[in-house]
């Protein structure tokens, strides 16, 4: 008698490549299937029995860059696999959720002591996204946006885009190089994809950012290319930089802006409800391009040798404002960090020393109160 032909591969929906992923995995077996195994960078993490076609589990991902295989096996257990490359593992306890924002007066003093300390203008704001304890100092002070707002032309741009731009194509090159190199052509590219200029994408880029509550933030035509949401954390004016016009942003804006992304990424938020072209792949995939970035250490400045930390940011900085801003994610967790800075005779190291020391501050709080 013949033997029985091997089963044909899964058919996987999430992890998808080039997105972030939180652990979980779903698709449709072929035929025949009685066992499900999926494993990460060659390590087996689960292996369940499986009634129906449909499958879905949830399973603790190493984090970081990873290739993960989904098996399908028959009674004899033989099997065939489909492979996912180029996924970013994230821990289980970072997954989106909504929480009640609470303010962390012992941070905010901790914190505040360190951003007086700098010797310009400074602003902050932080919050766990796991409890809603938070922090701000200054965080509704309007400082000259410099590159964060790409983020937002970013947002923008998937929520137009039909479907996750492929790494090949036209908008997902521009993406990337717009993102994790922070190129000033790319965002000005892709502003004119928009709407057909740099002045009418800055329209739309604006209208998203509004509908989130992002009121104090104006992307403010294109970039100069040289030629070759919360009451309970109080959030005020404390200092405010004088600067002329262009675009302009507040720590808390660029914090509401990343938590709006990660929201969305779990199918939540004011991202989903007020922009429905943005779905949760294309925050996922937006957070993949967070976790490339390639930049001088600010936010992870004194994270980097931390294991399990990794850091989603985004920064920004002209000759006298250097920030910068994203979402930390940690084994017990995730907080967002908003750190903005101004100095008239120029914003150089010093800007992210004080990023770094906000962030492992904000680490070692939330990881004392989480025990």
């Amino acid at each position: 008698m013949d033997a029985a032909p091997p089963l044909p591969p899964p058919a996987i929906e999430q992890p998808a490549p080039y997105q972030v992923s939180y652990g979980l995995v779903t698709g449709r077996a072929a035929p025949g299937t009685r066992r499900v195994v999926v494993s990460a960078n060659g390590r087996v993490l689960a292996s369940k029995p499986l009634r129906g076609r449909r499958f879905t589990l949830r399973v603790e991902l190493p984090t970081g860059e990873l290739t993960v295989r989904v098996t399908n096996q028959d009674s004899s257990g033989r099997g065939s696999a489909r492979v996912v490359r180029n996924v970013y593992g994230l821990p289980a306890a970072g997954r989106p959720r909504v929480v009640r924002d609470r303010e962390d007066r012992r941070l905010a003093q901790r914190l505040r002591r360190l951003t007086r300390a700098y010797g310009g203008t400074g602003a902050f704001y932080v919050q766990s996204l796991t409890t809603g304890q938070g922090a701000a100092w200054n965080a509704r002070a309007r400082f000259p946006a410099a590159s964060t707002l790409k983020l937002a032309i970013a947002a923008a741009v998937l929520e137009e885009h039909d479907g996750v731009p492929s790494p090949g194509s036209y908008v997902g090159g521009l993406l990337r190089e717009m993102i994790i190199p922070s190129g000033d052509a790319a965002a000005n590219e892709l502003e004119v994809w928009l709407a057909g200029s740099t002045s009418a994408g800055s329209h739309v880029v604006n209208g998203l950012m509004q509908s989130i509550g992002m009121t104090d933030s104006i992307m403010y035509g294109g970039y100069e290319v040289p030629r070759s949401v919360s009451a309970r954390i109080p959030v005020r004016v404390d200092e405010q930089p004088a600067f002329g016009v262009g675009k302009y942003t507040t720590a808390v804006d660029m914090a509401r802006l990343h938590r709006a992304i990660w929201l969305a990424s779990g199918n939540r938020g004011p991202l989903r409800e007020q922009q429905p072209g943005f779905t949760a792949a294309d925050a996922r995939h937006l957070l993949w391009l967070l976790a490339h970035v390639r930049d001088t250490p600010k936010l992870d400045r004194s994270l980097r040798d931390d294991r399990g930390v990794h850091v989603l940011h985004k920064a920004g900085w002209i000759n006298a404002a250097r920030h910068d801003t994203g979402l930390v994610f940690w084994r017990g967790g995730v907080f967002v960090a908003s750190v903005m800075t101004w100095s008239p005779s120029g914003a150089g190291p010093g800007s992210d020393i004080l990023a770094g020391r906000v962030a492992a501050s904000s680490l070692q709080r939330f990881r004392r109160l989480a025990r």
